[in-house]
């Protein structure tokens, strides 16, 4: 994808460089570069933003400061406002989903639209003339009764979401993407679920039945025979009562039951 597809992101007053190092990561991580810093607290650079960054200012964001929003603003032709307080603004609202189809869409390709999204710093979020500048409000389904969301991870939701739709896009260039189906949400079991520990420990049963017959062979083989085993077990979404018979039908085939029964010394 060309770079004029890529929205920008706008952090508007962020105070602390730590956040603002770990906003640059994320959005490098999803193939993003352009960051631009309305009045940051303590002045840029900032050794702090370097070091949360992990390497992305090296990696290709590029990083531009500005006095006011009007001058950050240049060239952007939608603008997405991150808010947690929708203040009876009449303007429409969507979630992160919506605001990444959003600037998907109104980024051209032919470098005739940037849409840029913004969050407010750290302390009181984006101030109301910000936010009437807007084309377009995303709020994220926080806990009323605690709203507050980490800068970096609140760009975090939103990048991952833009990043979905690059690679839907692009997918020669997301190989790992192409194993992604869509799930049927699997119901719940009408008997208890059981739980992992109890899981584990049927693994670790079986396992140790299947070590001592000499099932694991050759050894250096045995952690992926083990989780090859694991994984087509854990396929099976096990109750309660099914991890009690499959582990009673484990201890028949190692000892035997009734007349069938065998002593082992261990």
């Amino acid at each position: 994808m060309s770079d004029q597809r890529r929205p920008c992101v706008i952090l508007h007053s962020p105070q602390l460089g730590e956040n603002i190092g770990a906003a640059a990561r994320v959005m490098r991580n999803f193939g993003l570069t352009d960051l631009r810093l309305v009045s940051p607290r303590d002045g840029w650079p900032n050794p702090a933003a370097d070091t949360m960054s992990a390497g992305a200012f090296d990696a290709g964001v590029v990083v531009n400061v500005h006095e006011t929003l009007q001058d950050a603003l240049e060239g952007v032709t939608y603008l997405i406002a991150a808010t947690a307080r929708l203040r009876g603004i009449e303007k429409r609202v969507t979630d992160a989903v919506g605001a990444a189809a959003a600037a998907f869409g109104r980024s051209g390709g032919d470098g005739k639209g940037i849409a840029a999204v913004m969050f407010g710093g750290e302390k009181a979020g984006l101030p109301n003339e910000a936010v009437a500048l807007s084309d377009l409000l995303m709020t994220y389904p926080v806990d009323p009764d605690f709203k507050s969301l980490n800068l970096a991870q609140a760009v975090c939701v939103f990048v991952h979401e833009w990043g979905k739709l690059n690679a839907a896009e692009n997918p020669s260039n997301f190989p790992s993407q192409n194993q992604v189906k869509p799930l049927e949400v699997p119901s719940m079991p009408d008997a208890n679920p059981s739980t992992r520990d109890d899981v584990f420990r049927m693994f670790e049963h079986f396992e140790f039945e299947l070590e001592r017959a000499g099932y694991f062979f050759p050894p250096e083989k045995t952690p992926l025979m083990k989780d090859n085993l694991r994984s087509a077990l854990i396929r099976a979404d096990w109750t309660e009562q099914e991890v009690q018979t499959f582990r009673g039908a484990i201890k028949a085939l190692a000892i035997g039951r009734g007349k069938a029964r065998v002593v082992r010394e261990d």
